[in-house]
């Protein structure tokens, strides 16, 4: 049975710790109810939980958190993969930038960060927009293991009122941070540990062996850009 959260922090996942909003069922992510998930919590909270548990946080001087962020200090573009698929395959300009990957791999790559995320004792998802425009922004989901990474982009994309939170439903796109764990370098178009694997098809990202935040940051501007 997975520890109960800190004072504050339900643990029952289907519940929203902060704002209010409706039940998500995250057993239709591949994502176990059977431990704590922290869902839209505060910063505040995010703070606690990353000074408590994340080894090298600290607050610096001026009240921003400074956090360690493994052996990547910055974005692995050579390990950077687009599935090849019939949406993409015409419109991606193929080449030294933009390396393609099968969806056998993908898929791959998917279950072993689903399978690591599964095993944490708890694990973070926020819920936000890319875009101001309501015509045109996106509802991005972010699944992950470490607090200093929910409030990267809790800070990064814009976040919903709580009556937007109420009818939020389903994400268009939904990135699984596994950064903590290594890919497996011989699923097929892996070049070194790190994975950072994007499926249009699937409106899913999927990052393995690389703890830098700014992962994710590109990632969904790479998908607002191409979309």
């Amino acid at each position: 049975m997975a520890p109960s959260a800190p004072s504050g922090v339900p643990a029952n996942f289907s519940q929203y710790p902060s704002g209010g909003g409706t039940a998500v069922n995250f057993e239709d992510l591949g994502v176990s109810p059977n431990q704590d998930i922290i869902h839209n919590t505060t910063p505040a909270k995010l703070y606690e939980y990353a000074l408590k548990y994340e080894k090298g946080t600290i607050i610096t001087d001026t009240g921003a958190m400074a956090a360690f962020s493994g052996l990547k200090t910055g974005r692995s573009p050579k390990d950077k993969r687009v599935v090849e698929e019939a949406t993409t395959k015409d419109d991606i300009w193929w080449g030294p930038v933009n390396f393609p990957l099968t969806d056998e791999s993908f898929i791959l790559n998917r279950e072993r960060a689903i399978d690591y995320l599964n095993i944490q004792d708890r694990i973070y998802v926020v819920d936000a927009y890319a875009g101001w425009d309501e015509r045109y922004r996106l509802k991005v989901r972010i699944v992950c293991s470490r607090a200093y990474h929910a409030l990267f982009m809790n800070n990064m994309l814009i976040r919903p009122t709580a009556e937007e939170l109420k009818t939020f439903g389903k994400p268009d796109f939904t990135i699984y941070n596994a950064g903590c764990f290594p890919c497996n370098r011989a699923v097929k178009g892996m070049s070194s540990s790190t994975s950072v694997a994007l499926s249009f098809e699937r409106n899913e990202m999927v990052i393995l062996g690389s703890q830098y935040a700014g992962e994710m940051k590109k990632g969904i501007l790479t998908v607002m850009m191409y979309l």
